[in-house]
């Protein structure tokens, strides 16, 4: 099935817009700020918490920035307004990283703070590792000042476990777990899908073990029953963990957790850069592709 989700991924450029967006709609709110709202409170009324994203990475203009800046602002106004149980997740390179890490850092605060005055939450996510360092720099920097926001770790980098110690150390773990899904060279990434689990799961008794607050980002259903077991083993408050999911996937096991009384936060995102947040996503992983595809038989 490789060859296939990457002839996908090949193929789907050619296509206009309109039909991408058929493949994509299951997994995006939509284009506008009350799309998202509007999926949020569906999201709410069936017993999940939101985390949601204005979508948008990698640009070139600092005026982008300041645009994606007031979007999250909006957004943070938003959830406040409509009473969503819900907070804020964001890319640093949507706000200026990789052209002024001085700006991005100075955008990111002025997110925090707004978070901070609404009674919300920012979500610092993780990109590929050219990134890693920058972004920890940026996240330690704001935890000196602000108790309102995490960021993500990832389970395939080598590096992971060491980072987390050290953000432990530091009383600042608070994390979201994910495995990882950017292409990165065998010498800082584990390949073998089981070493990622056994990695993921290091990384999530180290958290428990700690006491720290902690994501569980997974659809991989040998993943959240080993940490199901480690939740009876170690004795975990519940209030110590929640799961995160994304949008349109595996919304039966979704459903299973919330009905178990397991706290589960869908990750909701949204905007008019929907396009190259999908064929981004799909070239960094093109199974994702064949699952979108499959999708788009099976349920029409």
């Amino acid at each position: 099935m490789r060859w296939f989700n990457k002839c996908i991924v090949w193929i789907l450029p050619v296509f206009p817009k309109p039909f991408i967006w058929i493949f994509s709609r299951r997994y995006i709110a939509g284009r506008t700020i009350e799309d998202g709202i509007q999926k949020a409170k569906r999201l709410n009324d069936e017993g999940c918490m939101v985390t949601m994203d204005v979508l948008g990475e990698y640009i070139t203009d600092l005026c982008e920035a300041e645009t994606a800046k007031q979007s999250c602002m909006d957004i943070l106004e938003a959830i406040k307004r409509e009473k969503i149980n819900g907070n804020l997740s964001l890319k640093l390179s949507q706000l200026g990283l990789n052209i002024d890490r001085e700006v991005c850092y100075r955008n990111v605060k002025a997110i925090v703070q707004k978070a901070a005055e609404t009674g919300s939450f920012v979500r610092i996510d993780m990109e590929d590792s050219a990134a890693t360092d920058a972004t920890l720099d940026i996240y330690r920097r704001l935890r000196k000042e602000f108790k309102n926001v995490g960021v993500v770790i990832q389970a395939y980098l080598k590096r992971s476990k060491d980072d987390v110690r050290k953000l432990i150390a530091e009383e600042i773990a608070h994390l979201r777990i994910c495995k990882g899904i950017y292409q990165e060279p065998a010498s800082i990434a584990f390949k073998d899908k089981q070493a990622i689990r056994d990695n993921y799961l290091d990384l999530v008794r180290t958290m428990f073990e700690s006491g720290s607050y902690v994501g569980l980002a997974t659809h991989d259903r040998i993943l959240i029953d080993g940490i199901l077991a480690m939740v009876e083993n170690l004795k975990v408050p519940p209030n110590q963990f929640e799961f995160q999911m994304l949008l349109g996937v595996t919304e039966h096991l979704r459903t299973q957790l919330v009905s178990n009384g397991h706290t589960l936060r869908v990750y909701v995102p949204y905007g008019e850069q929907w396009y190259g947040y999908c064929m981004r996503r799909m070239k960094e992983n093109p199974q994702v592709a064949g699952h979108i595809v499959k999708n788009l038989f099976i349920r029409g």
